[in-house]
C-alpha cells in the first residue's frame, strides 16, 4: 500500500468510527505524540488530545449524533504529514472538512480535523463516495 492509499484508508477509518460511533477506535486514531487540534462546526477551537478526545467522547455518545459519510476525498502528502481535504454529507447538509494527518511508528494518525458548511458547491462531476464507505 502506497502512502496516498494508507492515508485515505486511516481517513476512512475516522469516518467510520464516527458513523459507528465507536469511541475507541477514534480514541487510536489520533496522534499521540505530535500536537493535535480540531474545529467542529460552530464550536472554538480545540487545541489539545484531552479536550479533542473528551469532545469526540461526548459527540459518540449521544444518540442525536449526525449520521455522515465522506465524499470527494483527496490526498495531498508532505513528506511525513498529509492532509485530506473531503466533503461530509449529513441529514442537515453538506460540510467540507479537512483532516490533517501525522506518520507515528509507522501509522498515519489524526493530527488535525476541521469541518464547516459548504454554501457553494463548483460545478464538477458526479460525487465519489469514499471507498469503503459506509452508509
Amino acid at each position: 500500500m502506497n502512502d496516498s492509499d494508507a492515508v485515505l484508508a486511516a481517513n476512512l477509518q475516522f469516518y467510520q468510527a464516527f458513523t459507528t460511533r465507536n469511541i475507541e477506535a477514534m480514541e487510536a486514531l489520533w496522534a499521540r505524540r505530535a500536537p493535535v487540534a480540531c474545529v467542529h462546526p460552530g464550536w472554538p477551537p480545540l487545541a489539545d488530545r484531552a479536550a479533542v478526545m473528551e469532545s469526540w467522547r461526548n459527540i459518540l455518545s449521544n444518540p442525536e449524533s449526525p449520521r455522515i459519510a465522506c465524499y470527494d476525498e483527496r490526498v495531498f502528502l508532505y513528506g511525513e504529514t498529509a492532509l485530506v481535504v473531503c466533503e461530509e454529507e449529513l441529514d442537515g447538509g453538506t460540510l467540507i472538512a479537512s483532516n490533517w494527518f501525522v506518520r507515528e511508528d509507522g501509522a498515519w494518525r489524526l493530527a488535525h480535523h476541521q469541518a464547516g458548511q459548504l454554501v457553494a458547491r463548483r460545478p464538477t462531476g458526479p460525487r465519489r463516495p469514499a471507498p469503503g464507505r459506509m452508509n
